[in-house]
């Protein structure tokens, strides 16, 4: 069988094929593949390592983990023109993708994750381009003040990753025309349109491309973490990693259940925007869903589950809410946002 995103026929074992490496590129331009990869290295990477992973994706949209797809995005528009809507598994909100944008990931034991020596290789790649750039606030990279690069987070037990996007040259009537970007997101930013807040690198330096960004990157990693690393390039299927292109490419995981909510509240904070959504019966929640673009996915999935069965009355949805919050599982970030909610449902009537 040859799925969607295959550039290639023939063997390829992921696990055993990209360990020489520091570098992994991916020749596919398929969001669900690329996703299954990054997934894949994950779960595979060794303790002392650091691994770059570049990717790109075609005419695509590319929502956080607890975002409603009904909501961030014309998903019926995109399909119809021949893009994809895609889900990963960091938090944050939805992006844009097509082949004048460069993907990037780090991925590593979180003994040895190291934010700002992995944004200090975005930083320095651009600078060697002749491009001054700087991190601001939670995830972003700015050039002359306006984002090129937006990035996110995720990890998953002793494991890590950081992810994030890098305009060269993308479309940004596209961007406009696919991303729905709420009004009150726009005014918290000082903001009037997505396009007043982005840039492409190459309006900064006339003529760069992906190719050039991509061999910047690769000699930025190499001089800041493994001179000697190798690099592999993804090119074709092992048995695990058809697996998880099924998980991202199928329905419930980019759209979820999508019911008839009884009672939904909203509330835009600093740090991102929340939706609680809540399915009724006899005056109990029957379900409860959460969507957010916040930074913090594991905890935004926590809340739907601890609301579960709950009595519809604000004493016992804040009590739960509150012992959620004293678990020593989360950080102190995470505490700090879940302090916000229930802060902001105290007030609320229901």
């Amino acid at each position: 069988m040859r799925l969607p995103g295959q550039q290639k026929a023939g063997p390829f074992i992921l696990q055993t094929s990209w360990q020489e490496a520091s570098i992994v590129v991916s020749n596919s331009f398929n969001p669900w593949y690329n996703l299954a990869v990054e997934e894949m290295l994950l779960h595979g990477i060794r303790q002392q390592e650091t691994v770059l992973y570049l990717w790109q994706n075609h005419n695509t949209v590319v929502i956080g983990r607890n975002q409603n797809a009904w909501k961030e995005c014309r998903w019926e528009l995109l399909h119809q023109e021949g893009g994809k809507l895609a889900r990963r598994l960091s938090g944050g909100g939805a992006v844009f993708h097509d082949r004048g944008n460069l993907n990037f990931t780090f991925l590593a034991h979180r003994k040895y994750y190291d934010l700002e020596k992995q944004l200090q290789v975005i930083l320095d790649a651009v600078a060697g381009l002749g491009i001054p750039a700087k991190f601001s606030g939670r995830n972003d990279i700015l050039a002359a003040g306006r984002k090129f690069s937006g990035n996110a987070f995720y990890k998953d037990g002793d494991r890590a990753y950081h992810h994030g996007t890098i305009l060269v040259a993308v479309d940004f009537t596209k961007l406009s025309r696919y991303l729905q970007v709420s009004k009150e997101k726009m005014a918290t930013k000082g903001i009037d349109s997505v396009q007043s807040r982005v840039i492409n690198l190459s309006e900064l330096r006339p003529g760069l491309d992906i190719d050039l960004v991509r061999e910047a990157l690769k000699s930025s990693f190499r001089s800041l973490y493994s001179p000697r690393g190798g690099e592999v390039v993804l090119e074709g299927w092992s048995g695990p990693l058809r697996d998880l292109y099924e998980k991202y490419a199928s329905w419930e995981w980019r759209f979820g259940q999508t019911p008839a909510f009884d009672l939904t509240l909203e509330k835009r904070f600093p740090w991102g925007g929340v939706e609680l959504a809540l399915s009724l019966k006899r005056g109990h929640i029957w379900e409860a869903w959460v969507f957010s673009d916040a930074m913090e996915p594991h905890l935004i999935r926590a809340i739907g589950p601890t609301l579960k069965d709950l009595p519809l009355e604000k004493g016992a949805i804040l009590s739960a809410l509150s012992q959620l919050g004293d678990t020593s599982e989360y950080t102190s970030e995470e505490k700090a946002l879940l302090k916000d909610i229930v802060r902001w449902l105290t007030g609320v009537t229901l």
